[in-house]
């Protein structure tokens, strides 16, 4: 076994380096301010260390993930213990690094995010006592574990991923983001228990063995994207959003730390409401713009990319879109509004070759299939913005807490038809459920089931019945209300729009938005924050009232009144288009007709599902019988991750 005790930094030593310590050591003793501040945005991976050549391993694991952080590295690897980390240069760019250690070398800490409140933390643990040998963020959260254990947890403004490992108990603790929007995996396999920010490491691990969760390929049909804690990989696990853990003794605890409660407040009146979300955004936004490279901002046509960008005062904006068509195309409005607040935009049209040929990387990126096809317009708008800056702004979040999808206007859109009586909609739903189903007969059809039955979220691609019709094997993967439950019996005194919302917030934001958020990110090397999912902010929404949340005219009422103050009213008031991109169009030509047959007909399709079930659906979407594009993609997208995976990775 490899017992040595090593710290490997990458990032060389000078005279000046040297003298910036001395002046840090003063300053901690004299209390002086200091202005400059390391912000670690990057990955990490770690394992317990029960094996021969870890340190070899360990710089293995981390190649893998070079692309979260490929401007320099670090190790800590011990006899208990391997840590390393990737990092990627925001602030402080000629130094900083990690591993990083408490006074007594007692913890070593490895941390992906930032925190937001680290300063009037550092000030409180001074007080204390802590003596910092640095002005990080990260610091704060060694010596705030130190002084108050998990409770620091709720002390923390911020988004993150981090694990601390004590020496002296030989104990790990490890924590994720409010939200989710930092990742974090682990798994105990042999010996071992793995973690780190992507599940692609852990395929260099000699006790990390590789297999495929087929439970979660049919949860996946259905939600579009792997729902429940165990991922695509047989005994890898996700740490969910605002939890942490410990692990000693090979003894495995989780636990929640935190949890949004809707709760509305009825005596502000709307103008009240728009004053507090326009002061609690402003803040937030200063907060996430601190760097000390040039700041850009995603933008598309919509109010919550155009708020960001406006309230940010951003260096750039960045836009892609598709073809010369409108509905896939949003260049022509982000460029006015880009001009209106007097910023350069950057655009590019992404063609069908790019599109098609960039996805086997994509799916390798996302660690996990994920169908939605806007992933991959996300990708390319990285890829672009990270020509030319490091730091984005973005606006995900804002649907979610101020009620901003089209769905959540249902309930009121269809209120007069709740006055039936249940067991006659729910008669007539059935009914309707045998005849083909197009748009009359589907309102009837989801209108004769309770909300529990029919919303699973922003996606709902093929039932339990159609999934088990498609699928060679059998699995006892749960069925879609199962999952979702436990979410709704959390509100369930709640109204339905925040029902909705609540289980959007718990599934659809954390499996599908900030997972393609991260993930398409990191793989070019571009740091993204993002200003809505600010916990602050959420304590401000959760308040809101449900009728200035979502009205019969709009979405995020009270927000889209905030927003007006900074953006024009055709904007602040535009109807939510989502990232429209061109698959149902695309499925219909020939040459990318024939690319998805050929996956369909392939060995590993015939493994999976019934092949001549789903090139039926090919066939019947190019014949113009329905529109199966949703259907086609999911299905698609999963043989090219596993293609990747389990084919092209041996």
């Amino acid at each position: 076994m490899n017992c040595n005790f090593s710290v490997t930094l990458l990032l060389g030593f000078n005279l000046k380096k040297a003298f910036k310590w001395v002046i840090i050591a003063v300053r901690n003793q004299l209390h002086f301010t200091y202005k400059e501040r390391w912000l670690f945005m990057c990955g990490f991976v770690g394992f317990t260390n029960k094996i021969n050549d870890s340190s070899i391993v360990l710089e293995k694991m981390m190649d893998l993930i070079k692309h979260r952080g490929p401007d320099s590295d670090g190790e800590y690897v011990d006899c208990d213990i391997a840590l390393g980390f990737r990092r990627l240069s925001i602030i402080d760019l000629s130094n900083g690094s990690q591993p990083l250690f408490n006074e007594d070398k007692s913890l070593v800490l490895v941390f992906n995010g930032e925190i937001y409140n680290y300063r009037r933390l550092r000030e409180e643990l001074l007080r204390f006592g802590h003596v910092f040998e640095t002005d990080t963020d990260s610091e704060v959260l060694l010596h705030g574990y130190e002084q108050w254990g998990k409770e620091l947890l709720n002390r923390l403004r911020g988004m993150f991923a981090f694990v601390i490992w004590d020496t002296k108990k030989k104990e790990l603790f490890g924590a994720r983001d409010f939200f989710g929007i930092k990742p974090m995996y682990y798994c105990q396999m042999g010996e071992s228990f793995i973690f780190g920010s992507e599940i692609k490491s852990f395929l260099a691990h000699p006790d990390f063995k590789k297999e495929l969760n087929e439970e979660a390929l049919e949860n996946y049909l259905t939600f579009q994207y792997s729902p429940c804690q165990e991922t695509f990989f047989k005994g890898v696990f996700r740490l969910l959003p605002a939890h942490c853990f410990t692990y000693k003794n090979g003894q495995f605890k989780t636990e929640r730390y935190w949890s949004v409660n809707f709760n509305e407040d009825n005596k502000p009146d709307l103008d009240e409401w728009v004053n507090r979300i326009s002061d609690t955004f402003k803040n937030s936004v200063e907060a996430h713009k601190i760097a000390d490279v040039e700041v850009g901002s995603f933008l598309s046509s919509g109010v919550d990319s155009s708020y960001v960008a406006a309230v940010a005062n951003v260096d750039k904006t960045f836009t892609v879109g598709f073809g010369e068509d409108e509905k896939y195309n949003e260049i022509g409005y982000a460029k006015e509004f880009s001009k209106y607040i007097g910023k350069e935009n950057i655009s590019k049209v992404i063609t069908p070759e790019e599109y098609w040929g960039e996805f086997p990387k994509i799916q390798y990126h996302m660690d996990e299939p994920l169908a939605d096809p806007a992933a991959v317009a996300l990708y390319f708008v990285c890829k672009l913005a990270s020509e030319r800056v490091k730091v984005v702004l973005s606006g995900e979040g804002a649907d979610e807490i101020f009620g901003g999808y089209n769905i959540y206007k249902e309930p009121d859109d269809v209120a007069i038809y709740n006055a039936v009586p249940r067991p006659i909609r729910r008669g007539i739903g059935k009914i309707c459920s045998k005849f083909p189903h197009k748009r009359g007969v589907n309102f009837f059809i989801r209108r004769g089931k309770d909300l529990q039955e029919r919303f699973i979220g922003n996606a709902y691609i093929f039932s339990e019945t159609e999934r088990k019709d498609i699928l060679k094997i059998k699995t006892s993967a749960p069925d879609a209300m199962s999952i979702t439950k436990p979410f709704y019996d959390a509100v369930k005194d709640k109204d339905n729009v925040t029902q909705m919302q609540y289980l959007d917030l718990n599934m659809w934001m954390t499996g599908d938005i900030l997972l393609k958020a991260d993930k398409m990110s990191m793989a070019n090397s571009l740091e993204l924050r993002v200003p809505f999912l600010d916990k602050e902010i959420m304590a401000l929404a959760e308040r809101i009232p449900k009728r200035y949340r979502v009205t019969k005219e709009n979405t995020k009422y009270a927000m889209r009144m905030a927003a007006h103050r900074a953006c024009p009213p055709q904007t602040a008031d535009k109807k939510k288009l989502g990232f429209p991109v061109p698959i149902r169009v695309w499925l219909k030509e020939d040459k990318y007709y024939d690319v998805v047959k050929k996956e369909f007909t392939s060995e590993n399709a015939q493994r999976f599902f019934n092949t001549d079930k789903i090139v039926s659906l090919l066939d019947d979407h190019r014949a113009g019988r329905y529109d199966y594009s949703r259907k086609i993609w999911t299905v698609y997208t999963f043989l090219v991750w596993y293609r990747v995976y389990f084919t092209d990775i041996a």
